[in-house]
């Protein structure tokens, strides 16, 4: 998933009109909203949305002497 897509989901939490009030979001449109809401008059602000965090590595089907040189 990248940030920068072009055909993104509407959510109000990365809406260019929308500021986070605690659990919820504040449209300047349509009042206080549910983050995973949506709207006619979304707008992407890339800078809102967090990325998911990246997997972690599983190194236990590795053994030591695939490390070594």
């Amino acid at each position: 998933m990248r940030l920068f897509q072009k055909d993104i989901e509407p959510r109000c939490a990365y809406c260019a009109q929308g500021r986070p009030l605690g659990d919820r979001v504040i449209c300047a449109r349509k009042g206080i909203m549910d983050p995973a809401a949506r709207c006619r008059s979304f707008r992407y602000d890339p800078l809102k949305r967090v990325p998911p965090k990246p997997a972690k590595a599983d190194f236990s089907k590795w053994k030591d002497e695939d490390f070594v040189l």
